[in-house]
């Protein structure tokens, strides 16, 4: 794996004064020769988050992934940037998308040295490293299981399939490693979540911009959620749900996205004008520039009519808020069609939030409605199903539907909770996930392209072979144990 061993941390950032991210990049250095001290751990930290706003990563390509491949988003004409993954015209050598990859890989082994590090200087009897080996280990366990979910099957589908390398230690230049089942990439991020927790439980206190003991928690629940292990995924997203956070009321949900660290951010990675990604941004790829006059937004991606037909069951929803006309008005389509999306600009009309730039916007991977809505699923299909809690937790978050009539015990439903998933999740990455874990068939909005969809059906199955990417050819190339693990299909 040659790709993937000879990545070393090639950036740390300075720590700030108000416990987060000064965002100042210092000179690179290799965690073997630069920790030795609670604070050196902290800038090596602090370039693992910065690593993981790139543009292949959660800063980008990681968020567009789950809703433009899940039917709530489409494209007005082809060949704009990332389409591909829309029309699913993958290879091993075209639109591979293989920076998932490369990059992913490289914060794993920024980890795998901040890991190993601490774990040495801990044996050598020196203290306060607790929390950051807390952190670093889920942050191992996130990108660990998004990983997997790019590049295996869904594990309610097939846990025995092949999934990624097991890379949890760093590794020589020389070494080649093959991929392990999804199964056991499963069990490898449990047992990082498991040991983080009880490493972050000494301090339970919110730390803007890191992992911290609830995400911690959070991550078991969506990681549970899964596995269909539901009565898991209750109870942590039970514990979270009694943690330090709040919903927010309806009328303050869209201001929301105008803010820093709100009540409902779990966890948020922190985003300033040096990280910003500006017209390449997620902001400007799902908005449109009949907002604030911005002229070089087009809005790649927007709203599909099944998304805005299931927002439009209540005309006075108040995630509406975050919705914008996008560019088919201005082809006389249609008058007023709501498909441009400003979650990621501070909400409309781009506001950013507090920040230089309007683009600049922290990104929100963790919120507190995500956990009622896994509780709600949970409990409706534990062990010992309860249709009731199911209902009251869905209730919570439909509570932004006023017109809507609450779920009752005899109503509540998984189609149910998944419709309320796709509209308060909406542009965070989740839908596709979600839709294939389910075994949900995937129907795409082609029509509303001005030129056909070639690479795949209109419709797509559970069990598509391009539902998962190839192994780039690069890594196929440097990797001969890999060589012989590439995907079916590819």
């Amino acid at each position: 794996m040659k790709r993937i061993v000879i990545l070393v941390i090639a950036s740390v950032l300075a720590v700030s004064c108000n416990d987060f991210l000064d965002m100042q990049p210092t000179r690179s250095a290799n965690a073997s020769q630069a920790i030795g001290t609670p604070d050196d751990a902290q800038v090596a930290l602090n370039g693992i988050m910065r690593s993981l706003t790139g543009a292949s990563l959660y800063g980008r390509n990681l968020m567009l992934y789950g809703d433009v491949r899940g039917g709530d988003l489409t494209i007005y004409s082809a060949g704009r940037g990332l389409d591909g993954l829309y029309s699913f015209n993958h290879s091993a050598t075209s639109n591979s998308f293989g920076g998932f990859w490369s990059e992913g890989f490289f914060v794993l082994m920024q980890v795998n040295n901040l890991i190993e590090n601490i774990r040495s200087l801990q044996d050598e009897g020196k203290t306060g490293f607790n929390q950051h080996l807390g952190m670093a280990l889920t942050v191992r366990a996130m990108l660990t299981f998004d990983l997997v979910r790019l590049y295996g099957r869904p594990y309610t589908q097939d846990p025995t399939a092949l999934g990624i390398p097991d890379v949890r230690r760093t590794l020589s230049a020389e070494e080649t490693l093959g991929r392990v089942t999804v199964g056991e990439n499963y069990a490898a991020i449990l047992d990082d979540l498991r040991e983080g927790e009880s490493l972050l439980a000494a301090d339970k206190a919110q730390k803007k911009g890191y992992p911290g003991y609830y995400a911690n928690l959070a991550l078991q629940a969506r990681v549970s959620l899964f596995m269909a292990d539901y009565d898991t995924a209750l109870s942590r997203a039970k514990a979270v749900i009694a943690g330090p956070f709040t919903l927010y009321e309806p009328a303050n949900w869209c201001a929301s996205w105008a803010q820093q660290w709100g009540s409902e951010s779990i966890f948020e990675l922190g985003v300033d004008s040096e990280a910003d990604l500006t017209t390449s941004s997620l902001g400007y790829y799902y908005m449109c520039y009949h907002f604030a006059g911005l002229t070089t937004a087009m809005g790649w991606f927007l709203a599909s009519d099944y998304f805005l037909n299931r927002l439009g069951e209540d005309p006075d929803d108040v995630r509406w808020g975050v919705m914008g006309i996008d560019e088919s008005v201005e082809k006389g389509e249609s008058l007023n069609r709501q498909g441009a999306c400003y979650k990621y600009v501070g909400g409309a009309p781009a506001l950013g939030d507090g920040k230089e730039t309007r683009t600049a916007v922290n990104i929100k991977l963790i919120r507190l409605s995500e956990m009622y809505l896994i509780a709600a699923e949970a409990a409706l299909n534990a062990k010992t199903p309860d249709a009731q809690a199911a209902a009251g937790y869905l209730n919570e978050i439909r509570r932004r539907s006023p017109n809507l009539a609450p779920a009752t015990a005899a109503t509540v439903s998984d189609d149910m909770i998944l419709d309320e998933r796709s509209k308060e999740l909406f542009g965070e990455g989740h839908r596709f996930f979600d839709q294939i874990r389910r075994g949900r068939s995937i129907e795409f909005n082609d029509d509303f392209q001005d030129v056909p969809v070639s690479g795949r059906q209109k419709v797509i199955t559970p069990d598509y072979q391009r539902n998962i990417l190839p192994i780039p050819q690069s890594e196929i190339h440097a990797n001969p144990v890999i060589a012989k693990q590439q995907n079916p299909g590819y």
